[in-house]
């Protein structure tokens, strides 16, 4: 999980872990709480956890979401491209409160949403962005080859996480987290309408909020809306209208025709890439496999080094 730490009071309420102590809260969201936590003794050459990690917890009674991402991650081990599943653990406070835990990898270089922000508005450098997408598009292709659909992808789900080598295009390596509203993907020729859209309005695709069909097009159309934020600086639909409300938001992406708007200060490759993401009928929406052979990925090495684990 991400890297920004923010401190508050009562991070302890749900106790330790057998190996590992927990630290300030990092992340907030519906399932729960994110934690900083460290290894009790990381110089033990006994332990198979790295000494910083990311612990996402919830009380046991209402833990069904992230037990549900451990069984979802479990698929997807050996992938450099998602987060990683470092285990699960239940804890008891000292008040009785008893949570379960799901230890993941710490991203220290923070969410992609972090690097965009810092950007000042302007942007990435498109080799950045270029690197950053073909990270995201080989993980979203495992994602898709075991058939599922991530259904939120978007820059606070992106984390970076460090390389273990010095060369390369950057310094950190574009890792897919949160799996909490992953769903399998329908395989039937009649495809199920979903009672309602999951994920986060911004990034949802014509099909997720017309239809409330989300299958994995809907998850190109995200990563096109990621790669557009990139080279910006901000949002898609941010350049058509200062929109705030969901409701909005939401009106705009299910009007007929309507495409989040290609910068025309990018280069063609990136312009093409887009094009691809933001086609409205999922028939002619591009794949990952596709999309990495595109000219604005196609033959970058983004992933030769290993991970390594800030401490």
């Amino acid at each position: 999980m991400a890297g920004n730490i923010v401190q508050e009071k009562g991070v302890n309420e749900y106790g330790d872990g057998v190996a590992w102590i927990r630290g300030s809260v990092i992340g907030k969201g519906g399932f729960g709480c994110v934690y900083l936590a460290t290894l009790k003794n990381p110089r033990s050459k006994y332990s198979c956890l790295p000494p910083v990690m990311a612990v996402k917890s919830a009380e046991v009674s209402i833990s069904g979401s992230i037990q549900k991402e451990v069984e979802i991650l479990n698929n997807f081990k050996g992938c450099p491209n998602i987060v990683r599943c470092l285990g699960e653990e239940t804890t008891m406070s000292d008040n009785g409160v008893m949570a379960y835990n799901l230890l993941l990898e710490y991203g220290s270089g923070g969410t992609l949403a972090d690097r965009i922000k810092k950007s000042g508005g302007n942007g990435l450098p498109e080799f950045e962005a270029r690197a950053y997408a073909k990270s995201i598009l080989k993980g979203l292709n495992y994602v898709h080859s075991f058939g599922f659909v991530h259904c939120d992808l978007k820059p606070d789900n992106i984390l970076l996480v460090p390389k273990a080598g010095r060369g390369g295009i950057t310094e950190f390596r574009a890792k897919i987290s949160d799996f909490g509203l992953a769903k399998k993907a329908n395989r039937s020729k009649k495809r199920k309408l979903e009672p309602y859209w999951k994920g986060t309005p911004m990034y949802l695709s014509p099909e997720a909020v017309i239809d409330k069909v989300q299958e994995a097009p809907c998850d190109i159309w995200a990563l096109g809306c990621i790669v557009l934020e990139m080279l910006t600086g901000k949002p898609p639909w941010h350049v058509e209208t200062e929109l705030k409300k969901s409701e909005e938001i939401l009106g705009k992406i299910g009007k007929r025709n309507a495409l989040p708007k290609i910068p025309t200060g990018i280069s063609k490759e990136a312009k093409d890439f887009l094009k691809g993401c933001f086609v409205r009928k999922t028939a002619y929406r591009l794949t990952t496999e596709m999309l990495l052979n595109h000219a604005f990925v196609e033959g970058l090495d983004v992933d030769d080094d290993e991970d390594i684990y800030d401490d």
